[in-house]
């Protein structure tokens, strides 16, 4: 496949996203080559770790390929969208749960399903042209593949300031949320890379490990954590009008353009994980629920006509008055009973 390279080299299984024009956007396709490539290396014993990284030094992997999605969508064809979703999901878990190490290099944008296939593994490792970030409440989706359980786990009420405001993480910052583990000049990769493939000792990349250059969010955490307390969005916006800050002014103006619907079910969710035994398949459960409905009952074509297709940036929203009724969070995260996502291979 053109949009992919996926072989054995030494004692590693090498993925390489090779769609740089695109930057490396996922496709169904390319999800299914790396899900297959995955198990039948869980079973060698000859390899001893996976490497994934992407061509270009713009993007790791800056999404998935929404305009297929797109397409059957606004043709009421809802179901390839969640065979998209559902198999998607599944290899999120899957690298999640490898038994083998898996290490990623991020360079770039890596954002949406890029954070599915690259920071779901042991050794994620990131330099100085990282942007990781959860946009999906821009065209009308909640963080996904896996991230929710990411967002829900990163400190204090950093989660729903993230997810909500779908803000951008360079290294320390994607370090410090609980998104990468590890920054490395990226100068330094190629070689890494080759070393891996020979020692498979993941143990090289500490040893190669440097301090990131300063982030911004470790010095924002109490404005996020006063400002994030609230158990709703409405709780969330009543009390960044309350506050008179630059923060604040500028946390409600990026709230303003992103998805009503979407954003209140990003804070049900997270306050959902938090509150339990928190794992990748009920985090990944949870976002199924809404993205398998996201077609017909949320804002997502809708978000995706505004951003990509008309390109007008004037989204018609849901709840434009930004005011979400608690019952329309229920129905987007409602149980789907037999249409929930299962993990087993079919």
């Amino acid at each position: 496949m053109s949009d992919i390279h996926i072989r054995v080299i030494g004692l590693a299984g090498r993925i390489t996203l090779t769609r740089g024009k695109a930057l490396n956007a996922l496709s169904y396709d390319m999800c299914m080559a790396i899900d297959a490539a995955l198990r039948s290396w869980a079973r060698d014993e000859a390899i001893k770790l996976v490497v994934i990284d992407a061509e270009g030094d713009k993007a790791f992997c800056a999404g998935g390929d929404i305009a297929e999605l797109y397409d059957t969508g606004t043709a009421g064809d809802y179901a390839y969208g969640q065979r998209f979703w559902r198999d998607e999901y599944r290899l999120n878990a899957y690298i999640f749960e490898y038994p083998k190490p898996v290490v990623s290099f991020l360079q770039g944008f890596t954002m949406g399903g890029g954070v599915g296939i690259g920071c779901h593994g042991t050794h994620r490792v990131v330099g100085d042209s990282s942007q990781i970030a959860m946009p999906e409440v821009g065209i009308g989706l909640i963080p996904d593949v896996g991230g929710s359980l990411m967002l829900a786990l990163a400190p204090g009420r950093l989660g729903e300031y993230l997810g909500t405001s779908a803000g951008r993480m360079k290294a320390a910052d994607a370090i410090y949320a609980g998104f990468a583990d590890l920054y490395i000049p990226e100068d330094q990769w190629p070689g890494l890379i080759a070393e891996l493939e020979q020692q498979a000792d993941p143990a090289i990349l500490e040893a190669a490990a440097r301090p990131a250059p300063a982030g911004s969010l470790a010095a924002q955490q109490e404005d996020i954590d006063r400002c994030f307390a609230g158990e709703t969005l409405d709780d969330i916006l009543s009390l960044l009008r309350a506050e008179d800050s630059e923060f604040a002014r500028k946390t409600l103006k990026t709230l303003g353009r992103n998805a009503p619907l979407a954003m209140a079910c990003t804070v049900e969710l997270l306050h959902r994980l938090r509150g339990s035994t928190i794992g990748i398949r009920k985090a990944l459960d949870h976002e199924y629920r809404y993205t398998h409905r996201a077609m017909e009952k949320g804002d997502f074509l809708e978000g995706i006509r505004a951003q990509i297709i008309d390109k007008d940036r004037q989204p018609k929203w849901q709840y434009a008055d930004q005011s979400v009724p608690t019952s329309a969070v229920s129905q987007m995260l409602m149980p789907l009973g037999a249409q929930a996502l299962t993990f087993e291979e079919e």
